[in-house]
């Protein structure tokens, strides 16, 4: 039997658990009896492009399970967004390497690179299987429950929120949390699960799929805090206009892009700033303040959920066992079965590449300011064992002497 060589890499941003998918691809790679060398590509296309290569194959099983619990990327990650030009480099190197399987760990954009050689490597008539592997905090797949990632930073969110909320309840102002998410609003939305009390905060969570309109902003901030004498909110990086203009834009004209020539919304704390400056200029509010969670939602070590390690493992092994038994390319899904259990399928990639979900109009509450029961009960089980909970005294007033008479 002729050898099978595999490659696999990883794109995008990097994740609390994306290395669980490389080494369920590993593993299952050292399992199947027919794959005889697995390659790593260093800084994701880039590195294939650029034939900067390392054999996984020699990877010991304990060292590679100490490496699957680390988040972030082993193998390093890349913000390339390859043309067919780039992808028709990328599978000369795939062809001189004598791989026979492609996998790539990402989003939808990594899902349309692996369309694309998939299409280059028909069309010269080259035997190698491509499949794209899920992976994004934003949560923002189609044709998934969720992605992996997306668990472990949703719960990074919910204990950063009840951290704020109680930091507010002590010394109460207004308090200002930007969320990652461009498009979608489901990392923004999972604040929601911080609340414990009726009072508890986030009072308010802004999503990139309602409009958001900076007057209503101010007055529901207003309503907020006149009612509880203080407020916290949650505001996804992507809100925009009704126009589609993102805040940002509109609040700092000379926004920086990146180099894709978008609006730079994660890494700097431009809207959280901006937003604050409004409520301190319209409302005089005195304690006001403004933070942006940035990078740090997706590889924080201290909050990976256990449910998020475990599926991020099992898709990249799925994404063997597809490779060796369906006759076809594609993209792993996860769907949800029962109250929660999940299987997996393997989606054409045209039904996945360059494609973006929002969340649906279920999950968002009516008045656009807060989400509903079904997201709830949407996210918990996602967010594992062993959240810590935050309590309140009971004790009883003690009667006035001095300020009754």
């Amino acid at each position: 039997m002729p050898s099978l060589n595999i490659l696999i890499a990883q794109g995008g941003g990097p994740t609390a658990v994306i290395n669980q998918s490389l080494a369920g691809v590993v593993f299952a790679a050292h399992h199947s009896g027919v794959i005889d060398r697995v390659v790593g590509a260093r800084h994701g296309v880039r590195g294939i492009l650029n034939e900067d290569l390392v054999d996984l194959s020699c990877e010991t099983a304990v060292h590679l399970e100490a490496v699957a619990r680390t988040p972030g990327s082993a193998l390093g990650s890349t913000r390339d967004k390859p043309d067919l030009a780039y992808c028709k480099e990328m599978l000369k190197v795939l062809k001189a390497h004598e791989i026979g399987h492609f996998y790539y760990i990402g989003g939808n954009d990594s899902a349309d690179t692996v369309r694309i050689v998939s299409e280059q490597a028909r069309e010269s008539a080259y035997s190698l299987r491509c499949i794209h592997i899920p992976k994004t905090i934003d949560n923002d797949l189609v044709g998934n429950d969720h992605t992996p990632g997306f668990p472990s930073a949703a719960r990074f969110v919910v204990q950063a929120f009840v951290g704020a909320n109680l930091d507010n309840a002590s010394l109460p102002g207004v308090y200002v949390a930007v969320v990652m998410g461009r498009h979608a609003g489901f990392l923004t939305a999972a604040s929601a699960l911080a609340r414990k009390f009726p009072d508890d905060g986030p009072h308010l969570i802004y999503v990139p799929e309602r409009t958001f309109e900076p007057e209503r902003f101010v007055a529901d901030v207003r309503t907020v805090h006149e009612r509880l004498g203080r407020c916290v909110v949650a505001v996804s990086e992507g809100v925009h206009d009704a126009a589609g203009v993102p805040i940002i834009s509109k609040l700092a004209p000379a926004a920086e892009r990146d180099p894709h020539g978008n609006v730079q919304l994660s890494g700097t704390g431009a809207l959280a700033d901006l937003l604050c400056a409004q409520i301190r200029d319209r409302l005089g509010i005195k304690r006001v303040r403004g933070e942006t969670f940035g990078y740090l939602q997706r590889s924080f070590a201290g909050c990976v959920s256990d449910v998020d390690q475990r599926e991020a493992f099992e898709v990249g092994e799925r994404a063997v066992r597809f490779a060796l038994s369906a006759d076809r390319d594609g993209s792993v899904s996860i769907k949800r079965v029962g109250h929660y259990a999940v299987d997996y399928e393997l989606a054409p990639l045209e039904t996945v590449a360059a494609q973006t979900r929002v969340m649906e109009e279920h999950l968002i509450d009516a008045g656009g300011t807060d989400v509903t029961d079904a997201f709830r009960a949407y996210l918990q089980p996602l967010l594992g064992s062993g959240l810590p909970e935050a309590d309140r005294l009971r004790a009883a007033a003690v009667p006035k002497r001095l300020k009754a008479r």
